[in-house]
């Protein structure tokens, strides 16, 4: 285990540990209050709590807070036990915890005999017990610092049938100086927070009559999902990649044959007709199986192969409400998404040539990666489909790729998906967040599933390697992040408009729009603010607006062939003749910078 492993697990314990830290907090002031859950998640933890219809204020989480830091200074012990699955229901029934008794008969269901607790304790005194299976510090001591975020409403097990209750949000670390670290991020990240700059830039909007998670893009949010897909769309074709299509539903044997309705039953959208004897269709939850059938489509020789198919595709899958978010958790998922169809013997070969377009991907957005090896575990076989030969041959290919191209990369045993190996990259943004986007996965599951083969050059029928891979992969969720990461300050090949021409009067507004539409017949996009407020109010609004380019036209240069120009965040105004204006922006557009 690497060091950074070890540190995150230390992290989440802490996390964990302080979880429990706030429940006692909370009972030790709310006394009637019924526990849920206290999970430790990315950056912090959080518990559920339900009040009995009361809520928590912004002076409760000060409280708590303080009832937290004296729990932490206290140095309570954190001791793990178990206890006969019935007596546990028994005792929590006796403490008047339904939440927790829930949780109890659900592991009783699933056949446990047995059920853990962990108690704080102070000396001999015991302080508190939680249902839980365990994960702890060993005493308070070692939660150097800890803070109380907000409070969110959550449904029970996430079901929006179920009752809402209040979720508290904290997080905790070794040392103060690291958490301050941490909540100045938190601070920037509110600032770039894609949701407010969604709504302030006009990218996108949601709707309660259209439904939950289901986003709609504006002009101005198509033109960059535009630009994405097109960049996407060009660094595959000149790779060899083909693009292709498939329908929007399709029958749910597809996804029988496939292995996915059994996987995703849950959040597939049913498509039914009025006869009940009629075929059921499903909403397409993801590409994979209709690309095999595109392959399966007609005879493939080894000479045919690799087949690279790419499908930039909206896929629809049912999430629960309580796990939306933004952009970033939706149901509508347009997934940039591909398929390769290869030789075991073609395995690198393709591998690096995704690094290659995941890379130049990333680098055009000045985001940092990291790759990981994900392997099989070789102490348990079984639980892998395929060959095993085949198996140590796709890693051993997926390992010389990453020590050809980077120093230092993590391996993972027993990380790999059941049908084959894969690098998944991490991604780091402006602000220091890191994000799981890209990956290159080897599948020898659906080529077996679906009967896939190409006739190799000794004439026997082989079965393919299906290699999927994903470079922004969901549109929206990509958005979402590059949005925060540039704050909404977009490059200029991306910027919903590239220019604002302000008019300082409207004597000038004819040459203003003659000037706009030579810009536009340029390939610019551009916009004129006519209005009839002064033109530092206009400057200030295009500034707001986050604009890269800014034309102030007035009598000079109606009169003349220079034009006034103002970059976004200089406060400077340069003169530059037009033509070489036009020049500049087309250039700077073109190369992507």
């Amino acid at each position: 285990m690497t060091e950074d492993n070890i540190m995150d697990e230390t992290l989440k314990s802490i996390r964990h540990s302080a979880s429990h830290v706030l429940a006692q907090a909370v009972l030790e002031l709310h006394p009637d209050t019924k526990l849920a859950i206290g999970p430790a998640i990315e950056d912090g933890f959080y518990y559920d709590f339900d009040l009995g219809g009361k809520t928590f204020s912004t002076e409760d989480l000060t409280a708590l807070e303080k009832k937290m830091k004296h729990i932490i200074k206290q140095n309570q012990t954190f001791t793990q036990s178990e206890m006969d699955i019935d007596e546990a229901i028994k005792e929590l029934k006796r403490k008047k915890q339904p939440y927790k008794v829930e949780l109890a008969e659900a592991l009783k269901k699933r056949g446990e005999t047995k059920v853990g607790f962990n108690t704080m304790s102070l000396g001999k005194d015991e302080k508190f017990t939680d249902l839980c299976a365990g994960g702890h510090i060993t005493s308070t001591k070692e939660i150097g610092a800890v803070k109380l975020l907000k409070v969110a409403g959550a449904y029970w097990r996430g079901d929006e049938k179920n009752k809402m209750l209040q979720r508290i949000y904290g997080t905790a670390f070794i040392n103060e100086a690291d958490l301050q670290q941490h909540l100045e991020q938190l601070k920037l990240a509110e600032e770039r927070d894609h949701r407010k700059l969604g709504q302030e830039l006009d990218l996108f909007t949601f709707s309660e009559l259209v439904g939950a998670g289901l986003p709609m893009f504006t002009p101005r949010g198509t033109i960059i999902r535009n630009e994405i897909e097109k960049y996407l769309s060009d660094l595959q074709i000149i790779r060899g990649y083909q693009k292709v299509w498939s329908p929007h539903v399709a029958k749910n044997d597809l996804y029988k044959t496939s292995g996915h309705w059994d996987k995703f039953a849950e959040n597939n959208f049913i498509v039914r007709g009025e006869d009940p004897d009629a075929e059921v269709f499903v909403i397409k939850p993801m590409n994979c199986p209709h690309h095999t059938q595109i392959y399966a489509s007609r005879q493939r020789s080894y000479r045919d192969l690799p087949l690279r198919y790419f499908e930039i595709s909206t896929i629809y899958r049912n999430e629960k409400v309580g796990q939306l978010h933004g952009l970033t958790r939706v149901r509508a998922i347009t997934q940039d998404d591909a398929h390769i169809f290869c030789r075991p013997d073609q395995i690198e070969a393709e591998a690096n040539l995704i690094y290659d377009i995941i890379e130049e991907f990333y680098g055009t957005f000045g985001m940092e990666l990291t790759p990981r090896l994900s392997l099989s575990d070789p102490q348990q076989p079984s639980k892998y489909l395929g060959d095993r030969q085949l198996w140590e041959s796709a890693e051993n290919s997926l390992r010389d790729v990453l020590k050809k191209r980077v120093k230092h990369f993590e391996e993972q045993e027993g990380e790999a998906a059941f049908y084959g190996p894969k690098i998944d990259f991490e991604v780091k943004d402006a602000i220091g967040r890191t994000w799981q986007l890209a990956t290159i996965q080897f599948d020898f599951n659906q080529p077996q599933r679906f009967r896939l083969e190409y006739i190799d050059e000794k004439g026997k029928k082989v079965q393919p390697v299906m290699v999927h891979r994903a470079v922004a992969g969901a549109i929206e969720r990509f958005m979402g992040i590059m949005i925060e990461h540039y704050g909404g300050a977009f490059p200029l090949w991306l910027a919903p408009v590239q220019v604002m021409i302000v008019s300082v009067s409207d004597q000038f507004n004819d040459r203003v729009y003659e000037l706009a539409n030579e810009l536009s017949l340029a390939g610019i996009r551009v916009e004129v603010d006519d209005s009839k407020e002064t033109v530092g109010n206009k400057i200030r609004k295009a500034e707001g607006q986050k604009i890269p380019y800014m034309l102030v036209f007035g009598e000079k240069e109606a009169s003349g062939k220079k034009l006034t120009v103002r970059r976004r965040g200089s406060r400077d105004m340069e003169e530059v003749d037009k033509k070489k204006f036009i020049t500049q922006v087309e250039k700077e557009i073109a190369s992507r910078k």
